[in-house]
């Protein structure tokens, strides 16, 4: 199932924007090939999110980007202007997920949640854990691994932009989908470091427990 994912991501983000681009550019002009070639991961994300049913704040805040990526790119006008919209947006992005640390309640905590609750665990009672002062360091740590990928995204667009511009989309899009991939790579990681740091806490409690029932014997 993992294999038919991955699959179908380079095929829908990737793959098809690339033919599009390539053979759309010429008929139909720079900003309407860019513009036709995100419709392909538009429309598999809104496929994936019925089919999986994330109505979840996870699933919420993908489509959310994703209507505001799309809507941005409508109104841009130009494929110029749409490519540096889309280094202000994730700005925007990038800024959006301090925000949720410095008002402590980083995101990244919200989506472990929908997380555990996929795996079969009560949404109140992961969030109850999750805020204990033990474990929430780890959160703000994945959250700043996703606040630190927009802002890298974003200044390596405008790099990119500015050494390719419009008519080396292709390459453009080809450099930030490997960006994409390394930095899933370190929020995978960031989730997996948070997942250990949970079980070793829920180690230590059932230890303590134990402890307090032994002297109370």
């Amino acid at each position: 199932m993992k294999n038919k994912i991955v699959l179908f991501d380079l095929l829908f983000y990737l793959v098809m924007p690339y033919v599009i681009w390539k053979y759309g550019q010429a008929p139909l002009g720079d900003y309407y090939a860019i513009l036709l070639s995100t419709a392909p991961g538009f429309l598999y994300t809104i496929v994936r999110f019925g089919l999986e049913k994330q109505f979840n704040i996870t699933g919420m805040f993908l489509l959310s980007t994703l209507l505001i990526s799309t809507v941005v790119d409508i109104l841009s006008g130009s494929a110029f202007t749409m490519l540096q919209n889309s280094v202000y947006v994730g700005m925007v992005f990038g800024s959006f997920f301090i925000v949720t640390m410095i008002i402590r309640k980083p995101i990244a905590l919200y989506f472990a949640v929908d997380i555990a609750y996929l795996q079969g665990h009560k949404r109140e009672n992961s969030l109850r854990l999750y805020q204990q002062k033990a474990l929430l360091p780890a959160f703000y740590i994945v959250t700043a691994i996703f606040a630190v990928r927009s802002f890298f995204s974003a200044g390596l667009k405008q790099y990119l932009i500015g050494v390719y511009g419009v008519q080396g989309y292709d390459r453009i899009l080809f450099f930030m989908k490997v960006n994409g991939w390394v930095f899933s790579a370190f929020i995978a990681a960031g989730f997996i470091y948070t997942s250990l740091k949970v079980s070793d806490y829920l180690e230590k409690q059932k230890e303590n427990t134990g402890e307090v029932e032994e002297n109370v014997v």
